[in-house]
Protein backbone atom coordinates (compact mmCIF):
# COMPACT_ATOMS: atom_id res chain seq x y z
CA UNK A 1 0.00 0.00 0.00
CA UNK A 2 0.92 3.45 -0.23
CA UNK A 3 0.12 6.74 1.65
CA UNK A 4 -1.38 9.17 0.22
CA UNK A 5 0.38 12.46 -0.18
CA UNK A 6 -1.53 15.61 0.25
CA UNK A 7 -0.64 18.40 -1.91
CA UNK A 8 1.08 21.72 -0.21
CA UNK A 9 -1.80 24.67 -0.50
CA UNK A 10 -0.01 27.73 -1.33
CA UNK A 11 -1.33 29.19 2.08
CA UNK A 12 0.83 27.14 4.37
CA UNK A 13 4.20 28.88 5.65
CA UNK A 14 6.81 28.25 4.22
CA UNK A 15 8.94 25.14 5.45
CA UNK A 16 12.29 26.64 7.57
CA UNK A 17 15.95 25.84 5.87
CA UNK A 18 17.37 22.45 7.88
CA UNK A 19 19.83 23.67 10.33
CA UNK A 20 23.81 22.65 10.18
CA UNK A 21 24.83 19.85 12.65
CA UNK A 22 26.55 21.46 15.29
CA UNK A 23 24.71 24.81 15.14
CA UNK A 24 23.71 25.25 18.55
CA UNK A 25 26.80 24.25 20.10
CA UNK A 26 27.61 26.64 22.52
CA UNK A 27 31.67 26.17 22.56
CA UNK A 28 33.73 25.33 19.60
CA UNK A 29 36.79 24.31 19.49
CA UNK A 30 38.85 27.11 18.19
CA UNK A 31 37.27 28.74 21.61
CA UNK A 32 39.14 26.13 23.65
CA UNK A 33 42.34 26.80 21.94
CA UNK A 34 42.19 30.57 22.44
CA UNK A 35 41.45 29.77 26.20
CA UNK A 36 44.45 27.88 25.91
CA UNK A 37 46.90 30.53 24.55
CA UNK A 38 45.57 33.24 26.87
CA UNK A 39 46.22 31.16 29.79
CA UNK A 40 49.79 30.33 28.93
CA UNK A 41 50.39 34.03 27.26
CA UNK A 42 49.55 35.46 30.44
CA UNK A 43 51.29 33.01 32.72
CA UNK A 44 54.43 34.16 31.45
CA UNK A 45 53.59 37.54 31.78
CA UNK A 46 54.56 36.43 35.34
CA UNK A 47 57.97 36.67 34.93
CA UNK A 48 57.54 40.31 34.53
CA UNK A 49 55.56 41.22 37.24
CA UNK A 50 58.28 39.35 39.12
CA UNK A 51 61.58 41.50 37.89
CA UNK A 52 58.55 44.71 38.84
CA UNK A 53 58.67 43.68 42.38
CA UNK A 54 62.24 43.42 43.00
CA UNK A 55 62.46 46.87 41.35
CA UNK A 56 60.16 48.66 42.56
CA UNK A 57 59.53 46.88 46.06
CA UNK A 58 60.47 49.25 48.73
CA UNK A 59 63.87 47.75 51.23
CA UNK A 60 64.19 46.23 54.64
CA UNK A 61 67.50 46.25 56.11
CA UNK A 62 68.71 44.69 58.38
CA UNK A 63 72.29 44.70 60.74
CA UNK A 64 74.18 42.16 62.46
CA UNK A 65 75.86 42.57 66.35
CA UNK A 66 77.91 39.95 65.44
CA UNK A 67 76.15 37.22 67.64
CA UNK A 68 72.56 38.17 66.77
CA UNK A 69 70.68 40.27 63.28
CA UNK A 70 67.98 42.83 64.40
CA UNK A 71 65.79 45.51 62.48
CA UNK A 72 67.65 48.72 61.61
CA UNK A 73 64.84 50.51 61.77
CA UNK A 74 61.91 48.76 63.63
CA UNK A 75 59.35 51.49 62.68
CA UNK A 76 59.71 51.59 58.91
CA UNK A 77 56.64 50.21 56.86
CA UNK A 78 58.96 48.82 53.44
CA UNK A 79 57.74 45.35 54.72
CA UNK A 80 53.93 46.25 54.31
CA UNK A 81 55.17 48.32 51.29
CA UNK A 82 56.42 45.30 49.74
CA UNK A 83 52.53 43.72 49.85
CA UNK A 84 51.20 47.38 48.63
CA UNK A 85 53.55 47.34 45.40
CA UNK A 86 52.79 43.55 44.39
CA UNK A 87 49.06 44.55 44.90
CA UNK A 88 49.48 47.53 42.38
CA UNK A 89 51.25 45.88 40.10
CA UNK A 90 49.09 43.41 40.13
CA UNK A 91 46.64 45.59 39.44
CA UNK A 92 48.14 47.41 36.50
CA UNK A 93 48.77 43.96 34.73
CA UNK A 94 45.78 42.94 35.11
CA UNK A 95 43.99 45.60 33.74
CA UNK A 96 46.31 45.48 30.98
CA UNK A 97 45.64 41.90 30.17
CA UNK A 98 42.06 42.53 30.06
CA UNK A 99 42.49 44.66 27.38
CA UNK A 100 44.69 43.13 25.75
CA UNK A 101 42.46 39.88 25.46
CA UNK A 102 39.85 41.93 25.06
CA UNK A 103 41.24 43.59 21.78
CA UNK A 104 42.34 40.11 20.33
CA UNK A 105 39.31 38.32 20.66
CA UNK A 106 36.06 40.73 21.38
CA UNK A 107 33.78 38.25 21.31
CA UNK A 108 34.84 36.72 24.49
CA UNK A 109 33.36 33.57 25.40
CA UNK A 110 34.04 31.32 28.74
CA UNK A 111 36.71 29.83 28.12
CA UNK A 112 38.48 33.27 26.83
CA UNK A 113 37.82 34.36 30.44
CA UNK A 114 38.71 30.30 32.23
CA UNK A 115 41.74 31.05 30.67
CA UNK A 116 42.29 34.54 31.50
CA UNK A 117 41.47 33.67 35.23
CA UNK A 118 43.69 31.04 35.98
CA UNK A 119 46.47 32.26 33.70
CA UNK A 120 46.33 35.18 35.83
CA UNK A 121 46.63 33.51 39.21
CA UNK A 122 49.39 31.21 37.73
CA UNK A 123 51.07 34.30 36.89
CA UNK A 124 50.88 36.07 40.44
CA UNK A 125 52.18 32.50 41.79
CA UNK A 126 55.00 32.36 39.40
CA UNK A 127 55.72 36.50 39.92
CA UNK A 128 55.99 35.69 43.60
CA UNK A 129 58.04 32.98 43.78
CA UNK A 130 60.50 34.26 40.48
CA UNK A 131 60.58 37.98 42.58
CA UNK A 132 61.74 35.79 46.13
CA UNK A 133 64.44 34.15 43.57
CA UNK A 134 65.88 37.27 42.37
CA UNK A 135 65.57 39.37 45.48
CA UNK A 136 68.12 39.23 48.72
CA UNK A 137 69.00 36.04 49.48
CA UNK A 138 66.64 34.68 52.70
CA UNK A 139 70.06 32.69 54.54
CA UNK A 140 69.83 35.96 57.08
CA UNK A 141 73.17 34.16 58.92
CA UNK A 142 75.16 34.14 55.87
CA UNK A 143 73.88 37.34 54.68
CA UNK A 144 75.24 39.24 57.63
CA UNK A 145 78.24 37.27 58.26
CA UNK A 146 79.16 38.75 54.59
CA UNK A 147 77.85 42.26 55.07
CA UNK A 148 79.96 42.14 58.68
CA UNK A 149 79.13 43.72 61.95
CA UNK A 150 77.41 46.77 61.96
CA UNK A 151 76.67 47.29 58.54
CA UNK A 152 73.23 47.02 57.02
CA UNK A 153 72.14 44.64 54.57
CA UNK A 154 68.90 44.20 52.81
CA UNK A 155 66.62 41.61 54.07
CA UNK A 156 64.76 38.71 51.58
CA UNK A 157 61.42 39.84 50.24
CA UNK A 158 58.40 38.61 51.70
CA UNK A 159 54.65 38.60 51.74
CA UNK A 160 52.83 39.39 54.50
CA UNK A 161 48.99 39.07 53.46
CA UNK A 162 48.67 36.59 50.85
CA UNK A 163 45.13 37.60 49.47
CA UNK A 164 47.11 40.09 47.22
CA UNK A 165 47.99 36.79 44.65
CA UNK A 166 44.06 37.13 43.59
CA UNK A 167 44.47 40.59 43.14
CA UNK A 168 45.71 40.07 39.25
CA UNK A 169 43.05 36.97 38.32
CA UNK A 170 40.06 39.26 39.92
CA UNK A 171 41.16 42.17 38.10
CA UNK A 172 41.62 40.91 34.78
CA UNK A 173 38.63 38.52 34.76
CA UNK A 174 36.26 41.98 36.03
CA UNK A 175 37.31 44.29 33.86
CA UNK A 176 37.16 42.14 30.52
CA UNK A 177 33.68 41.07 31.64
CA UNK A 178 32.83 44.74 31.44
CA UNK A 179 34.67 45.25 28.43
CA UNK A 180 32.77 42.32 26.93
CA UNK A 181 29.21 44.17 28.25
CA UNK A 182 29.84 46.90 26.64
CA UNK A 183 31.69 46.41 23.33
CA UNK A 184 31.66 43.18 21.93
CA UNK A 185 29.58 42.52 19.11
CA UNK A 186 25.81 42.05 19.52
CA UNK A 187 23.74 38.67 17.73
CA UNK A 188 21.44 40.21 15.29
CA UNK A 189 17.97 40.55 17.10
CA UNK A 190 15.85 37.74 15.54
CA UNK A 191 13.65 37.77 12.60
CA UNK A 192 9.76 38.80 13.71
CA UNK A 193 6.98 35.69 13.43
CA UNK A 194 5.33 37.37 10.55
CA UNK A 195 8.44 37.62 8.68
CA UNK A 196 9.07 34.45 8.58
CA UNK A 197 5.66 33.15 8.75
CA UNK A 198 3.97 35.63 5.96
CA UNK A 199 0.27 36.00 6.73
CA UNK A 200 -2.19 34.45 3.94
CA UNK A 201 -3.55 36.65 1.45
CA UNK A 202 -7.41 37.10 1.17
CA UNK A 203 -8.76 36.31 -1.96
CA UNK A 204 -12.21 37.23 -3.16
CA UNK A 205 -14.95 34.71 -4.40
CA UNK A 206 -15.05 35.38 -8.07
CA UNK A 207 -18.82 34.25 -8.05
CA UNK A 208 -19.60 36.34 -5.05
CA UNK A 209 -22.05 38.87 -5.92
CA UNK A 210 -20.94 42.73 -5.73
CA UNK A 211 -21.88 44.58 -3.11
CA UNK A 212 -25.08 47.22 -3.45
CA UNK A 213 -23.96 50.31 -4.87
CA UNK A 214 -25.37 53.42 -2.84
Amino acid sequence: MTEAVTPSSPLDPPSLPPEKPGADAAIAPQDIRDGAVVALAVGVAGLLLGLLWVWLAPRVQYVSNGEAVFLRNSESEARIGADGTFFLLSAGLGVLSAVAVFLWRRRGGVPLVIGLGLGSLFAALVGWRFGLWLGPSSDLPAAALKAGKGVPFDAPLQMLAHGVLLVWPMTAVLVHLGLTALWSPRDPDPEPAWAVYPPPHVHADPTAPEPPRT
